[in-house]
């Protein structure tokens, strides 16, 4: 009796180990051991090889990718839930489908966030660097290393999703009054939960935020949605936070206004360039001025084991003739 050969699996970086075993259990794995990321050219190879590519935020499938005369691509099953390392357009016209993994990292990051609405204000980073780096700390004093409390201040959500709700939920109850701008009012039943008020105009909210929170995804639409313009109406002592993704917001405008003081400072876990950080930033994150995350917004064991279990069951869903419980088609996007 002849067995029936296992699917070609390429993932593109390292997987939790419970992950990875279960994948070589089920498909013929490829596994990134080092975890050191793959070229264009790699991705470019696993294309042409594999039935089934495990990309992630850090891997760019592009058009030229799909669209090789001989790439052999049935699923992208990407690690992850924003798909804008993707070119989803040309994969669905190409026959590939693509699929996500939703609703995984909602708490993680909503987590993450209001740890920077908190860091930020109340200056954590710059305090803790003062015992951590060596400096002189002359004990306290009824007027050193002041910040600003976080209770009754105006937190704006860019984008009132899952995480933006997740967010707002927590924001409430350190007292901060919700506002947001969103595509569409939420339900009301929602709205009244959140205590929470729609800004129909994204500029007429940036406006009268004291906290700003960048929430939303990273679509054509919503690339440098916080403009060069709409940047300059931020109040001089309000901040911004943003672990959605660096895209959303121009960096280098930010970067100005804050040096300039125009802006109170910000709190990133993102960046429009990554892996590589503006070299301003740091500056200013040493001055006290920003605080800065390596893009740990998602990063719980809890949450990379559930995202790879969504990964399995999308392949799995499939590889067996049915329609993928996370697909994801242009017109979501």
């Amino acid at each position: 009796m002849s067995v029936k050969k296992k699917p070609l699996v390429v993932v593109t970086r390292k997987l939790p180990d419970s992950i990875e075993t279960r994948m070589r259990e089920l498909f013929d794995a490829r596994i990134n051991l080092d975890d050191t990321p793959m070229s264009p050219e790699q991705i470019a190879e696993a294309a042409r090889t594999a039935d089934v590519l495990v990309p992630t935020v850090t891997d760019h499938i592009s058009a030229d990718i799909v669209n090789q005369p001989d790439c052999r691509l049935k699923l992208i099953a990407n690690f992850g839930n924003g798909v804008d390392n993707i070119d989803v357009e040309a994969a669905h016209a190409r026959g590939i489908t693509v699929t996500n993994t939703p609703k995984v990292l909602t708490e993680d990051t909503a987590d993450m966030t209001m740890a920077l609405i908190l860091a930020v204000p109340r200056r954590m980073i710059e305090g803790a660097s003062i015992l951590t780096e060596g400096k002189p700390w002359p004990g306290w004093s009824p007027t050193w290393m002041l910040g600003h409390r976080i209770g009754g201040k105006r937190l704006g959500i860019i984008g009132m999703g899952r995480i933006g709700q997740a967010v707002a939920r927590r924001a409430r109850a350190f007292g901060l009054q919700i506002h947001y701008h969103n595509r569409r009012p939420v339900a009301p039943k929602i709205a009244e939960e959140l205590g929470a008020t729609y800004w129909e105009s994204l500029d007429q909210m940036l406006a009268r935020m004291d906290i700003i929170s960048v929430n939303c995804p990273h679509t054509p639409a919503t690339y440098h949605l916080l403009s060069a313009r709409r940047l300059k109406l931020i109040r001089k002592d309000a901040y911004i936070v943003n672990t959605a993704r660096g895209g959303v917001t121009d960096e280098d405008t930010l970067i100005k206004l804050i040096e300039g003081g125009e802006i109170g400072g910000a709190g990133l876990d993102v960046y429009e360039h990554e892996p590589a950080v503006n070299p301003k930033l740091v500056r200013l994150a040493k001055a006290g001025k920003v605080t800065l995350l390596p893009h740990m917004g998602s990063a719980t064991i809890e949450g990379r084991v559930e995202m790879g279990e969504k990964v399995i069951i999308n392949i799995r869903t499939f590889l067996d003739a049915h329609k993928p419980p996370d697909r994801v088609l242009p017109s979501m996007l």
